[in-house]
């Protein structure tokens, strides 16, 4: 059975292969979004994880995470203020 944390995100990321971003959900085969821009494929991954729910991380083109936003249940939740 697959981890449920690494599947339920999905990953910006840049191809060296065809010079792409692209936008995938953890452990699927094919690419969900593909684009020039990182701008506009971050954009359409966004709603898609908005959609499922699930965590987005994004990456630089040195596939390091640059960013990351949770629209599902957030593993690390701030702490309430009051």
């Amino acid at each position: 059975m697959a981890d449920k944390r690494k599947t339920n995100s999905h990953h910006v990321t840049f191809n060296n292969e065809n010079q792409k971003w692209q936008g995938k959900k953890a452990g699927a085969k094919k690419t969900s979004v593909t684009g020039d821009t990182k701008k506009e494929v971050v954009d359409k991954t966004r709603e898609i994880s908005k959609n499922q729910g699930t965590e987005l991380k994004i990456h630089n083109k040195d596939g390091k995470i640059s960013q990351s936003d949770s629209h599902g249940n957030d593993p690390n939740p701030p702490k309430d203020k009051n």
